[in-house]
């Protein structure tokens, strides 16, 4: 996505029924993968290869490619290979008028298949900066099969040698908040209980939130909280959907035999590994979103002023240990210019 927040006018209705016909014809539906791409083409392309042998052994699935509005030909050359390739059958293109960010590309592609007279009982979102190994789909649908009381499961993420990431996260707290500003490994230590990254077993197992880069969901799960929030332009509303998920009594598993490798930040660089990028405004006002939404003012205003005081210690410290300085650069002023605690309190509107 891009570096500035986006007005989002309303999904125009050419945008949210082009995927009527291809849902009708899928009989049964079983799995709806939703990619969405901006700007990264290669990688989408090929994210789609990895998919070939997939849909092959799971009947009933479909695979829609949103493009949110890329500008440099992107809809265009993932439509060709489509074409050329002979992926018609299972795959096909939105192109969207309009870069609304994460929630709002990938609500496109969902609230016409919800609608449709037969949806599919179950959807995944997908990145497009993925690899998808063998039968990861395969495994994610037949966990939901055996748990019906589980309604979101994430796959087990790796690099592209393979090597596995086994981490689920909780949900961020003022305690959570400190521990990430502050880094000191005895604090991390007591704190270890509300820590942000949790180690995963090599079996499934419940966490709080998974990413979204390979997060399957439950049909009734849209029905029971509604789509992803959209106010939200890029990172957190995968964490807020989980907390609303958890919040209506459906549990979140993290399912490590799904493999899928991810490459992180292709379209933003701001997760991707060794980038100092400086953090993009809409990062900050997806934090705050959060916070506010979720837990009020005072409590907003307690997260924000733990990170910072945490932030300004482990800056003084990094200096007298002579560390080198690895974060991105202006992240203490950017964080305080948009903090509740110099930008005041607006109530979020709900999403």
């Amino acid at each position: 996505m891009v570096d500035s927040m986006q007005a989002k006018p309303e999904t125009t209705k050419e945008d949210t029924t082009v995927m009527s016909d291809a849902i009708a014809s899928i009989n049964p539906p079983l799995l709806l993968v939703v990619i969405l791409n901006y700007r990264t083409p290669v990688l989408t392309i090929e994210c789609l290869r990895s998919l070939v042998e997939e849909v092959q052994s799971l009947p009933g699935t479909h695979v829609v490619v949103v493009d949110g509005a890329s500008g440099d030909g992107s809809a265009e050359q993932i439509a060709a290979a489509i074409e050329n390739e002979g992926w018609g059958e299972w795959a096909e293109l939105m192109a969207l008028e309009h870069n609304g960010g994460y929630a709002y590309g990938n609500n496109a592609a969902l609230r016409p298949a919800l609608e449709a007279p037969n949806p599919p009982p179950y959807f995944l979102l997908l990145n497009p900066d993925t690899v998808v190994r063998p039968n990861a789909l395969k495994i994610l649908v037949d966990f939901m099969e055996e748990h019906p009381d589980v309604g979101l499961a994430g796959s087990g993420l790796e690099d592209l040698e393979g090597n596995q990431r086994r981490r689920a996260f909780r949900f961020p707290t003022v305690l959570s908040e400190l521990d990430s500003g502050l880094r000191l490994g005895v604090v991390s230590k007591l704190l270890s209980k509300w820590a942000l990254i949790t180690p995963m077993p090599e079996e499934p197992a419940e966490a709080e939130w998974v990413p979204g880069a390979s997060l399957i969901v439950r049909r009734e799960v849209f029905e029971s909280i509604g789509l992803m929030d959209e106010e939200y332009f890029l990172y957190y509303e995968e964490t807020d959907f989980c907390l609303q998920a958890k919040r209506a009594g459906w549990s979140c598993w993290y399912v490590p035999q799904s493999r899928v490798a991810h490459i992180p930040g292709q379209s933003t660089g701001v997760t991707a590994v060794g980038s100092r990028k400086r953090i993009p405004k809409y990062w900050f006002d997806s934090r705050q979103r959060y916070f506010l939404k979720n837990h009020g003012w005072a409590y907003t205003a307690l997260a924000d002023l733990a990170w910072a005081s945490g932030f300004i210690l482990w800056r003084g410290r990094r200096v007298i240990q002579r560390k080198p300085d690895e974060d991105p650069p202006y992240l203490l002023n950017d964080f305080l210019r948009n903090s509740v605690l110099f930008k005041g309190f607006t109530k979020p509107t709900e999403g």
